[in-house]
């Protein structure tokens, strides 16, 4: 059966801040969609010069709107003031050095309206700081997640994700240093029951060196924080989940 998107609109959030090496790439990666029903919108933190000059690039792009915050703000603070500007159908997020396959929003929102599914995902590649084929790693991510599933392994890249407008309701990312992320997930997860994988990698995942997503250990520490104080579990139900996240960390992308 044809699935119809012409009457379809996704809005994409990016918080951003000092990211002027990568994200010129990573807007244009969105310009160049197959999709054009978009609007982008950016939350800019406000970052250096270097970044902000490259952004004014954009500012005359119809499909383009850019926030300027007049402070720093965490990238969960940027993420909730975009959800609550929103009026789309859809939602994706995407980082600020992350890149797009150019069939990215047109195979995923076919793949959700053809399905009805609320909460999807992709397979992704990683790559470290050069985009060159050598350096790509595919990671291959489960056909489905429930709540239970996915704090033992928290394979859902942010980048990645596609959730329907309604099911999002007034949740929020958490208002922690990093991992803010992995509550938003486990919330939604909680209202809708699964997540689908559609099985292909339409993403490019860049991890940074010194970043502060690189630091594994730093992360646990996180999401032990995230399940004590947010998701309540308690000492045993958080320990299965830190060291099963940490066994499957160590799968996708070994101890580097």
């Amino acid at each position: 059966m044809p699935v119809n998107l012409s009457d379809v609109k996704v809005e994409i959030v990016l918080p951003n801040y000092n990211s002027e090496l990568y994200i010129a790439e990573t807007i244009n990666s969105v310009i160049n969609q197959t999709f054009k029903n978009w609007k982008l919108i950016i939350i800019d933190a406000n970052s250096n010069h270097e970044t902000r000059k490259i952004l004014k690039t954009y500012t005359d792009h119809p499909n383009i709107d850019i926030i300027w915050l007049k402070k720093k703000r965490q990238a969960s603070f940027c993420r909730n003031l975009a959800i609550r500007n929103s009026k789309s159908d859809y939602l994706a997020f995407i980082d600020s050095d992350d890149l797009w396959e150019r069939e990215k929003l047109y195979k995923q929102l076919k793949f959700m309206i053809k399905n009805k599914y609320y909460f999807t995902y992709t397979n992704y590649f990683t790559f470290k700081e050069n985009l060159e084929e050598s350096n790509l790693k595919e990671v291959k991510v489960p056909e489905y997640f429930c709540f239970e599933k996915f704090i033992k392994n928290t394979s859902i890249a942010t980048s990645t994700m596609m959730i329907k407008r309604s099911s999002i309701g007034n949740t929020k990312f958490s208002n922690t240093k990093i991992c803010e992320d992995y509550f938003f997930k486990c919330q939604i997860l909680k209202k809708v029951n699964y997540a689908y994988c559609l099985p292909e990698s339409l993403t490019k995942y860049r991890i940074r060196r010194g970043s502060l997503q690189s630091n594994k250990l730093r992360n646990l520490y996180w999401i032990w924080n995230i399940n004590k104080n947010y998701n309540r579990f308690n000492f045993i139900k958080n320990f299965i989940s830190v060291l099963c996240i940490s066994i499957y960390s160590l799968k996708k992308y070994g101890f580097k």
